[in-house]
């Protein structure tokens, strides 16, 4: 299964900074699961590994990885990073969430 999701400069830079502190990780995996106040939400996790139906996206040398369950989820979708005047941290600008919580953690199709 293929997907268009993205990595924007920002994502990749932050993603590059993260992992040279981590000794064990060399890539995101980012993932939907069911759950949160809106029906689905997106986990991020340090990984080492890639599997074989893991779609992986790279740019600037950061390299994401996304199982191959999540990619429908996340079609269209860009994985950004904000640094805000609330706080800083990954939000995945998804085409395919028809409704999001407050907390941009979870989301409906």
């Amino acid at each position: 299964m293929s997907a268009n999701v993205t990595l924007s400069a920002s994502a990749a830079k932050q993603i590059k900074t993260i992992i040279a502190a981590q000794a064990a990780a060399g890539l995101l995996r980012i993932g939907v699961v069911g759950g949160g106040c809106s029906g689905f939400s997106y986990t991020f996790d340090l990984d080492d590994a890639v599997n074989g139906d893991d779609m992986i996206i790279e740019r600037d040398g950061a390299k994401v990885v996304i199982d191959e369950a999540s990619l429908p989820f996340l079609d269209g979708s860009e994985i950004d990073y904000v640094d805000e005047l609330i706080g800083a941290s990954f939000k995945i600008h998804n085409p395919n969430a028809t409704a999001a919580c407050g907390c941009g953690t979870s989301f409906s199709v």
